[in-house]
């Protein structure tokens, strides 16, 4: 689903310098220091994370500033013509949405946090200019897998090749994944 509402909306993450995080613990940390690190030094700077904790443009800001409502009521009504083909979850339509909004307020820089796991998560179609793994701990293993091997493979598969890996991981087995 993510690649056809990415395609039907013009790619807009692929027009966009992405960080990518993921990980059990810390990703939420992480992506906000980072965005305000960035925000510092002056840079036009994205951040896309969940869950929200009072009102749902908490999810998407820039520069610190939740997302505008007037965007997300005008994004909404574009699932009515989305074509019946394509049924996207909440958070593949949310993470279509972020793109779109940074990328329509050409934001310099994107900080895309993983929802759940990372292989087969929507936010995993970017092509970042780098990617964080912040630890990898026993989480849903009902849907990532039973052992911390088998978690961390599915966080792992944000990895691209080309793409700088930087890990928080301190446990060895994770780390070698």
């Amino acid at each position: 689903n993510i690649r056809k509402l990415c395609d039907l909306f013009g790619n807009p993450q692929n027009h966009l310098k992405m960080i990518h995080i993921g990980g059990t613990n810390g990703k939420g940390s992480t992506s906000n220091m980072l965005a305000s690190v960035l925000q510092e030094a002056g840079y036009k700077t994205g951040l896309y994370n969940s869950p929200h904790l009072i009102d749902f443009t908490e999810r998407i800001k820039i520069d610190g500033e939740n997302c505008d409502k007037e965007f997300v009521y005008e994004f909404t009504q574009k699932l009515r013509n989305l074509p019946q083909e394509i049924s996207p979850s909440f958070f593949e339509f949310t993470t279509i949405m972020a793109f779109q909004y940074f990328y329509q307020k050409k934001v310099d820089y994107a900080i895309i946090e993983v929802g759940l796991g990372g292989r087969l998560d929507s936010t995993n179609i970017i092509n970042p200019i780098i990617t964080a793994i912040t630890n990898v701990a026993l989480d849903h293993q009902d849907v990532l897998g039973k052992t911390i091997e088998e978690i961390t493979t599915e966080k792992a598969g944000i990895i691209k090749s080309h793409i700088p890996i930087i890990s928080g991981a301190e446990d060895s087995v994770v780390r070698n994944i």
